[in-house]
C-alpha cells in the first residue's frame, strides 16, 4: 500500500515544509494498535514568531484581494480536499484508531463546510440602515482581524481543521494553525494540498508541537489578532486570561456534560438507539456526547435493560465493521480508568464495561469498553466532568419539570436532546433548556455547516462556529456614514 504519511511531519509556513528550530521530534502512535505510525517536528516559541512574521507579511494581499476571489481559492482548496478525500481519511483513521468509513464521513463533512464558507466570499454581508439624521447615510462592513491562531483538537481531526481555517480565511485573515498532537498528519496533508491549488504562500501556516510549547506563544503572541480554541475547559480558561491580557479577540468552544432525556412516552427503541449512538460513537470522544442519561422513573428498569442489551452488542476495532474504535492516547484512557475507579468508590454501580480491553484483538491499542453506570450523585466528580469516552451515567427522574432540572444541573451547557411524543414536553425542553444546541428525538451531535454550534456556561465564551455566525468571530466590524450636500447635487 501508497505510504500516505512521512516518516517525520514537518512545520508548513510560507507554502513550504520546515523543520522546527530544536530539530527534535515528538513520536505519533497509532491508538488502535500502540505502534509507532509516524514522528512530528516539536515546535516553541522561535517558531510561533517565524509562522507569525510570515503571516503578518502575507496578510495585506490577501486581506486586499476580493472576497469572491477569495472564495473561489478556497473553493478550489475544498476541491483539492475532495479529489484526496480518500488519502484524508486513510490519515484520519490512521492517526484516530477510527474506521476507514467514519473517517471518509467525517472528511465529507469537511468539504462540506468548506465549499459553504468558500461561498460566503459572495455575501460577507454587512448592513446598510436608516439615519434619524437628515442627508445621512448608515451602513456596516466586514473586516478582516490579521492574523488568525488556531488551536484544534484531535476528536475529529479534518473536520476541526475546516472548522477554523476556513472562515478565518474567507474573512481575510491569514492563519497560523497550530495542529492537535494526537493528528499532526491531518494538519500536514492539508498544507499539501493547499500548496497544490496554489494557496498563496504564508497564508496558511501549520505549526506542529504540543500546547504548553507551541500554543501558549501563539496564544501570547502580540500580532495574532484572534485566538480560536476548541479543547478543554481548563485550558480554554488559560487561554482567555493570556489573550483577555492584550485585549486579543477569542473564541472558545469548550467541553461539555450533555443531558439526553428520555421520557416515559418516548420510543424506547428510538431513544436506545440514539443514547447508543451519542454516548459510544467515536469512542464518546465528542464535545457534543451524552454522557448523563435522565430516564423516567416509569420506564427506567426497561430502558436501562435494553440499553445494556445494546450496549453489550457493540464491537469495538477500527473496521468497517466496527461500531466505534479507541480513545486517542495512553493519557486519555488512563483518566477515564481513574475517574470509573473513583467513581465506584463512592458508590456507583458499573452496569457494564468500566474497565480497559485487554483481550488479544485490543490489548495493544487505547480501546476503552463501553461503559454505563448508575447509582451515581448528580453532584459527584463523574457527573460533572467531561471524560471524553466511552462512558454514559444513568440517572432516574420522576417526571418532566423533574428531568429538566437534573439537565441544567450542570456547570456545562453545550447539547442536549430530549426523546418525547409531545409536542409540549418538546417545545418546554427545547426553551428551557441551558444549551446552546437542542435535540429533539435524536443524538446530541450532529450540527451542520452551516448552523452555529457553541454552548452555555463553561462549554465556550459565547462565541458560535460554524455558521454564518462565524463570521463574527473572524472579521471586525465597521460602522461608516455617509453625508451628501444637498446643495452640491
Amino acid at each position: 500500500m501508497r505510504k500516505i504519511i512521512p516518516d517525520t511531519v514537518l512545520n508548513w509556513i510560507n507554502g513550504k515544509e520546515c523543520l522546527s528550530k530544536s530539530q527534535k521530534e515528538i513520536d505519533k502512535l497509532n491508538p488502535a494498535n500502540g505502534k509507532l505510525l509516524c514522528r512530528f517536528v516539536r515546535s516553541g516559541e522561535d517558531d510561533i514568531e517565524k509562522a507569525a512574521k510570515v503571516a503578518l507579511s502575507a496578510q495585506p494581499a490577501w486581506a486586499a484581494t476580493p472576497p469572491v476571489k477569495r472564495g473561489m481559492i478556497l473553493h478550489d482548496l475544498a476541491m483539492g480536499m475532495k479529489e484526496r478525500r480518500e488519502d484524508i481519511a486513510r490519515i484520519v483513521a490512521l492517526e484516530t484508531g477510527k474506521s476507514h468509513k467514519e473517517a471518509l464521513g467525517e472528511t465529507d463533512g469537511a468539504i462540506a463546510l468548506g465549499l459553504f464558507f468558500a461561498g460566503e466570499g459572495q455575501r460577507l454581508y454587512g448592513r446598510t440602515t436608516t439615519s434619524a439624521v437628515p442627508n445621512k447615510y448608515a451602513m456596516t462592513i466586514r473586516q478582516p482581524i490579521g492574523v488568525a491562531g488556531l488551536i484544534i483538537a484531535a476528536n475529529t481531526p479534518i473536520a476541526n481543521v475546516a472548522w477554523k481555517i476556513f472562515p478565518a480565511m474567507i474573512c481575510g485573515n491569514t492563519v497560523i494553525l497550530k495542529a492537535a498532537e494526537d493528528t499532526p498528519a491531518t494538519a500536514w496533508i492539508v498544507g499539501v494540498i493547499s500548496r497544490e491549488i496554489g494557496l498563496p504562500q504564508g497564508v496558511l501556516n501549520i505549526v506542529q508541537g504540543i500546547g504548553e510549547e507551541a500554543g501558549s506563544p501563539l496564544v501570547a503572541h502580540p500580532d495574532v489578532g484572534v485566538i480560536s480554541f476548541t479543547g478543554s475547559t481548563v485550558v480554554g480558561r488559560m487561554i482567555a486570561e493570556t489573550a483577555g491580557k492584550r485585549l486579543a479577540k477569542v473564541s472558545l468552544e469548550l467541553g461539555g456534560k450533555n443531558p439526553l432525556v428520555v421520557c416515559d412516552d418516548a420510543d424506547l427503541d428510538d431513544a436506545a438507539k440514539w443514547v447508543i449512538l451519542s454516548a459510544f460513537s467515536n469512542a464518546g470522544q465528542r464535545c457534543a456526547s451524552a454522557s448523563r442519561i435522565i430516564i423516567f422513573d416509569d420506564i427506567y428498569e426497561i430502558f436501562r435493560d435494553r440499553l445494556l442489551e445494546e450496549t453489550k452488542k457493540l464491537r469495538v476495532g477500527p473496521d468497517d465493521n466496527d461500531d466505534f474504535g479507541p480513545v486517542i492516547n495512553q493519557s486519555q484512557i488512563d483518566k477515564m480508568l481513574a475517574a470509573v475507579e473513583r467513581a465506584k468508590k463512592e458508590g456507583a454501580m458499573v452496569l457494564t464495561g468500566g474497565g480497559r480491553m485487554t483481550d488479544p484483538d485490543h490489548i495493544d491499542g487505547f480501546y476503552m469498553a463501553p461503559t454505563l453506570i448508575e447509582n451515581v450523585d448528580m453532584k459527584s466528580e463523574i457527573s460533572t466532568t467531561e471524560l471524553f469516552g466511552p462512558i454514559a451515567c444513568l440517572y432516574r427522574t420522576r417526571d418532566f419539570v423533574m428531568a429538566l432540572d437534573m439537565a441544567n444541573d450542570s456547570p456545562y451547557g453545550l447539547t442536549a436532546c430530549i426523546h418525547t411524543k409531545s409536542i409540549h414536553r418538546a417545545v418546554e425542553f427545547a426553551q428551557k433548556v441551558q444549551a446552546g444546541v437542542v435535540v429533539v428525538n435524536a443524538g446530541t451531535y450532529g450540527s451542520e455547516p452551516h448552523m452555529p454550534f457553541g454552548g452555555f456556561k463553561q462549554s465556550g465564551n459565547g462565541t458560535r462556529e460554524p455558521g454564518t455566525e462565524a463570521l463574527d468571530v473572524y472579521s471586525e466590524l465597521k460602522d461608516i456614514y455617509v453625508n451628501i450636500e444637498p446643495s452640491k447635487l
